[in-house]
């Protein structure tokens, strides 16, 4: 499957359990923010919570989730990530 979007970084958050996921994209993301620089992260992981968790975290966060799926129990969610996301968080 070709992405229409240019994925930055990619973070392998598989083994880690709710809320540490959130907890790791989200630092990303402020530091992507905080630099500038714009895109996609992609984010692995195997928590069954990952999908509602991180949905909740973009959506109160005003983050889009462009990508949301599975295959063999890891989860592939793609965050955009914008000059202003996050800010002042």
């Amino acid at each position: 499957m070709q992405d229409s979007h240019d994925i930055v970084t990619t973070l392998d958050l598989t083994g880690l359990k709710c809320p540490l996921p959130v907890l790791k994209a989200r630092r990303a993301v402020k530091a992507m923010a905080d630099q500038g620089e714009t895109g996609v992260i992609a984010v692995l992981a195997d928590d069954p919570a990952a999908p509602l968790d991180f949905q909740h975290f973009c959506d109160t966060s005003g983050l889009a989730l462009l990508r949301n799926d599975a295959e063999g129990g890891v989860f592939t969610l793609h965050i955009e990530v914008r000059a202003d996301s996050l800010q002042g968080n």
